[in-house]
């Protein structure tokens, strides 16, 4: 994996988590990696253990030039839709970086221009890229330690298991209880063929 996508100006990898859940804010963090770093595991956040993103987390935060992690609410998301809600999630992450990039790499195929400064759009760029698995696991812990706490206010969901995807249980808890001041109301929460009362 190499460690950027370019070599010539300092660079930020960018990675979003949580686009496709029912439930709870969007994610994205903004990684500036020493031109030295070097890992044996890093890697996309989604092939990692827990206890290794964890781990990661911690190293990143200290090894980083600079790092920064930014979100959208729900209400945000049903405001401006995911995907804007994503790109303005990535530009809050960019506005707490203490270093400002001259060259940025984004995970996936769409960005929104921040600040004129050139980027990249990399598919799959957290499998090949460094930086941009660095703010994949960044964003991924944030994320998740963030649904781990609602858990507590919200059980009958399993957002400690599924962090807000949408699984049987997760469904199962919209069915019985309703929706919660997390949820995505412009999202499909149910299959059409059942029928939520809200």
């Amino acid at each position: 994996m190499k460690l950027s996508y370019q070599k010539k100006l300092l660079e930020a990898g960018l990675d979003e988590v949580g686009r496709g859940c029912l439930a709870g804010p969007v994610y994205a963090a903004a990684v500036i990696l020493p031109w030295d770093y070097h890992s044996s595991i890093l890697n996309d956040s989604k092939k990692l253990s827990k206890k290794n993103r964890e781990k990661l987390a911690i190293e990143i935060k200290k090894e980083a030039l600079s790092f920064g992690i930014g979100f959208c609410s729900a209400q945000e998301i049903d405001e401006i839709n995911i995907l804007n809600a994503s790109f303005l999630a990535m530009h809050k992450a960019l506005k707490k970086l203490k270093q400002q990039p001259g060259f940025l790499a984004v995970d996936g195929n769409r960005f929104k221009v921040y600040e004129e400064v050139p980027f990249q759009c990399c598919v799959k760029g957290d499998a090949h890229y460094l930086n941009i698995a660095a703010a994949s696991v960044l964003a991924k812990t944030e994320r998740d330690s963030f649904m781990e706490e609602l858990h507590a206010e919200y059980p009958q969901y399993d957002w400690v298991n599924n962090k807000g995807y949408p699984t049987k249980k997760h469904r199962e808890g919209i069915l019985k209880t309703g929706i919660s001041p997390y949820h995505r109301r412009s999202f499909q929460l149910i299959p059409p063929q059942l029928k939520l009362n809200i």
